[in-house]
């Protein structure tokens, strides 16, 4: 964020630095996501880091909240202003969405919410605001059952998303564009991936259940992911037995099929290409500690997340900061035996997990990032061994970046050829398989598996 910026929506530069009020908190981190396209993922840690539990607990609700029906809430919103405020004064326009969100979807007392908020303005260096928010704010509850019934009859109230993803939603899976949407604004649960090398997913669920209280805490198997435990407790990762030991990950059960589709082997040399956090690269490994791991991603930031996983699984890989596009810039042009390909997206099949996707995502990124894929695949394909496969995965439901993006991938090469994924999960599309949002419990995700013929078999 520029400082001139900062200056204009009256944000300072660090919300680690902030007093810990927290709805002031909220309102500048997701000022942050509105104006500068921040992700509330890099926000949330630094700005709960100081916070007491119950405190970061009610920021993330607050954060998590306002992005997820921010679509909704601008609605209602809408339809009680006189007039839109100005792109400087997206603060106050948050600010309001956030009481909004607290008289709807939290406990917190009607006028309690309507005072707290208005006092905001002076913190916010907004004093002119004062009024009006206290005005709007007030008016809302005079009228909410007839402003709440008029944003339900607006797509972008009923569904709380910008109107070209809904549009392109419905146009790729019309029969299932009201599930969807309603998964994506449910909260996601806590999901964890058991490492089998230090034990079963019986034997660490029993070891769950022995160490928190049993009033407080449950646990299930997901239906996907052979290591899959759902925690239906909200609770913080490092309070949980075996955590710095690298007892578990957290990763979502659709996820997990990544590495199981992959299927490593011993002695195998295996490329995970765009690695980061590293998820999918300590799952492969988990699996057969006895693999060759290469893991690239163009980010240094990230590598550290992956090569942090790695350390605290006690795990080994090759970690390349690289374009894996780029092959003269890391490859040694030894073939690997399977590629994993987990390709940037469009992230709309992960909406309930990151909410602030609907914000940040623009109709215009998705033509950049399918040309992205493209090249990714056809670059990753000179790595693949003759018989060898590339797993082709990503977090979105749109067929432009999924079955259609394999369509046109295995109509330009010869030497490519589906391997059918005999699955009882998802649904089966032209080419790979399709889990949409909410299904099976898990988030969305697109998988399909090519193979490389040998070359007397490629004509």
């Amino acid at each position: 964020m520029s400082t001139s910026v900062a200056a204009r929506s009256g944000l300072d530069s660090s919300l680690a630095d902030q007093s810990k009020d927290v709805r002031l908190l909220a309102v500048q981190m997701a000022t942050r996501v509105v104006m500068d396209g921040a992700s509330l993922g890099e926000l949330l840690p630094a700005a709960q880091e100081n916070l007491t539990a119950r405190d970061a607990a009610q920021l993330q609700e607050l954060v998590f909240g306002v992005t997820r029906w921010s679509g909704r809430l601008d609605c209602e919103l809408g339809l009680l202003l006189k007039k839109p405020l100005r792109r400087k004064d997206s603060d106050v326009n948050v600010l309001m969405w956030l009481a909004l969100y607290e008289i709807q979807y939290m406990r917190s007392p009607d006028y309690a919410v309507v005072n707290a908020y208005t006092d905001l303005t002076s913190k916010l260096r907004k004093k002119w605001a004062k009024s009006l928010v206290n005005g709007v704010l007030r008016q809302f509850l005079r009228g909410q059952a007839e402003i709440t019934a008029k944003a339900d009859k607006l797509d972008a109230g009923r569904t709380s998303l910008p109107t070209w993803i809904f549009r392109q939603i419905r146009a790729d899976w019309p029969a299932h564009a009201e599930e969807i949407v309603q998964a994506g604004n449910k909260k996601a649960p806590l999901v964890l991936r058991v490492n089998q090398s230090q034990g079963t997913r019986d034997e660490y669920r029993q070891r769950l259940q022995s160490s928190l209280p049993a009033a407080d805490f449950l646990c299930r198997d997901g239906e996907l992911g052979q290591h899959s435990l759902i925690l239906e407790t909200p609770v913080r990762i490092t309070e949980l037995p075996g955590f710095k030991q690298g007892a578990f990950s957290v990763q979502d059960s659709a996820a997990q099929l990544a590495a199981e589709l992959v299927a490593p082997l011993a002695q195998q040399r295996i490329l995970d290409a765009c690695a980061a956090p590293g998820g999918k690269t300590c799952h492969l490994l988990e699996l057969q500690t006895d693999s060759q791991v290469t893991a690239i991603d163009n980010s240094e930031k990230r590598m550290v997340r992956v090569k942090e996983n790695l350390d605290r699984l006690k795990l080994d890989a090759n970690c390349i900061c690289a374009d894996a596009a780029d092959l003269d810039s890391w490859w040694d042009s030894e073939p690997f035996d399977s590629v994993l390909l987990d390709a940037p997206c469009s992230a709309l099949g992960v909406l309930r997990r990151h909410p602030d996707i609907r914000l940040l995502r623009r109709e215009t990124d998705i033509n950049s990032l399918v040309e992205q894929q493209k090249r990714l695949l056809a670059s990753l394909w000179q790595t693949v061994k003759p018989g060898g496969k590339l797993v082709y995965v990503t977090c979105s439901i749109l067929k432009q970046e999924n079955e259609q993006q394999m369509i046109e991938f295995l109509t330009a090469n010869n030497d490519a050829q589906e391997q059918p994924i005999e699955a009882n999960w998802g649904q089966a599309c032209k080419v790979g398989r399709q889990i949409l949002p909410g299904q099976h419990e898990a988030d969305g995700f697109y998988y399909a598996i090519i193979r490389k013929k040998f070359a007397e078999d490629a004509h």
